[in-house]
């Protein structure tokens, strides 16, 4: 994968700690920036399916009013010709 190169500017508490981390982790600071963000990236990943989840779950009823049995069900019995 190319890599792209981002400057950005912290105060000098901030480049300390993100220093002081990477050593403590045995990598670069380029990886461990890179690691928070993909960390980062993917907790608002899974935020994300957690909040639709939760929509999914608090309208069930509407979602099966409107568009029938929610898929796995059992509607063996009321789908014609099958057994």
């Amino acid at each position: 994968m190319a890599k792209t190169q981002l400057n950005v500017r912290v105060d000098e508490g901030t480049a300390k700690a993100a220093r002081e981390r990477a050593l403590a982790r045995g990598v670069s600071v380029n990886r461990y920036i890179e690691e928070l963000v993909m960390q980062d990236t993917g907790e608002a990943g899974r935020t994300f399916v957690e909040a639709a989840a939760d929509f999914m779950k608090q309208y069930e009823s509407v979602f099966a009013e409107e568009f029938g049995e929610p898929h796995g069900s059992d509607t063996s019995d009321k789908t014609e010709g099958r057994h």
